[in-house]
């Protein structure tokens, strides 16, 4: 189990600068890395042991192991609410002609469990895409910006010179950080997007059963236990059929039913469960986080914002810059907050309100 956690805790490092907020890193880091881990567990056979096995006489049970995963098995979901023991021997198994005509009884076939891995594994790719956009984006300007001075250990030389060159930076580039705010604007509606589209692209993953899993599980615990029908077993049969064909002795085609066997659902149910509130979850989060960045268009919560985030400094010089700022600068100097030692980014603001109201700077 280390091996598994070991080769993706890279996922979950800190980065020394941070360039976006919580909400974000809940999208690039938490989501891939659940996803990443879920998928490697997936092709851990000493925990799950083989994926399918398959119970049919007169056939090798490796070729019809191999059968029946290439090709698919199948459940009759009509016999689903049967009493198990009595009517079908396991959820929806049984031979439908004992059940009413046969043509009355739709199969259903299952062919996910041979993508899962990888499904997830693409989700996390994709998860990633806007932390990769904005990575491009923002081109390491607030780093650079940064330079040394999130650290309160800073030679008081150099911390002069490093403040008077972002001082001198900002005041030159005043104004002209609009279009970095907005192209963070734009990777956190890639968020909401990406998030949402999961949700309807994990539901035509499952045919269609993705969207209602949650809910129906949650409804399951609270029916009888005698008359209760488990969602988990309609979307992830652990036991199913499959039919196989071969020529007999005569040249004639036969015909053999086997039981398979799928361990692996046991995790897939608990996994898509799992992802099922998870989304959910980080969807609202993500239109809550869009909310927020709509008020942050308003020049007077952009203000109260800075003022949090510059508690050591002085209400007037935070307010004289705030006044001068367009939102990509507020933007630009909130980040910077972020990164910052608070001493030394208070006696950074206050040198560049002195800067921007015409005053000498003090150091």
């Amino acid at each position: 189990m280390y091996d598994v956690f070991g080769a993706v805790k890279g996922l979950l490092k800190v980065d020394s600068v941070s360039i976006d907020n919580n909400i974000f890193r809940l999208h690039y880091k938490a989501t891939m890395f659940i996803l990443v881990v879920f998928s490697l567990l997936l092709t851990q056979k000493q925990y799950f042991g083989d994926p399918i096995d398959c119970i049919v006489s007169d056939i090798d049970t490796s070729i019809m192991d191999t059968y029946c995963w290439i090709h698919s098995t199948f459940t009759i979901p009509s016999l689903i609410d049967k009493k198990v023991g009595v009517d079908v021997p396991h959820p929806g198994i049984s031979n439908p002609a004992k059940h009413g005509p046969e043509d009355q009884h739709e199969v259903k076939y299952h062919k996910y469990y041979q993508w899962v891995t990888l499904f997830l594994y693409l989700q996390a790719i994709l998860f990633y895409v806007p932390r990769w956009l904005w990575k491009t984006f923002e081109g390491g300007k607030v780093k650079m910006l940064v330079m040394q001075m999130n650290s309160p250990i800073v030679d008081d030389s150099c911390k002069r010179e490093q403040k008077s060159l972002l001082v001198s930076y900002f005041s030159l580039n005043l104004h002209n950080h609009n279009w970095y705010f907005y192209k963070f604007f734009l990777c956190e509606v890639v968020n909401m997007i990406n998030v949402v589209g999961q949700i309807f692209f994990t539901n035509r993953f499952l045919d269609y059963e993705f969207t209602t899993y949650g809910s129906d599980v949650l409804s399951f615990t609270e029916q009888d236990f005698g008359t209760r029908v488990d969602p988990m077993d309609v979307v992830f049969p652990k036991v199913t059929k499959c039919t196989f064909y071969k020529y007999g002795p005569s040249g004639t085609v036969e015909r053999h039913d086997g039981l398979c066997v799928l361990p692996l659902n046991i995790f897939n149910e608990k996994i898509f469960i799992f992802m099922w509130f998870w989304f959910i979850i980080v969807a609202v989060v993500s239109g809550i986080g869009l909310l927020y960045r709509m008020c942050t268009f308003h020049r007077g919560f952009r203000q109260i914002l800075l003022r949090t985030r510059s508690r050591l400094a002085s209400p007037e010089n935070v307010e004289a810059v705030a006044r001068k700022c367009h939102i990509g600068d507020w933007f630009v100097l909130y980040q910077l907050a972020k990164n910052m030692d608070p001493l030394i980014y208070k006696e950074f603001i206050t040198e560049l309100a002195n800067k921007l109201q015409g005053k000498g700077t003090v150091s």
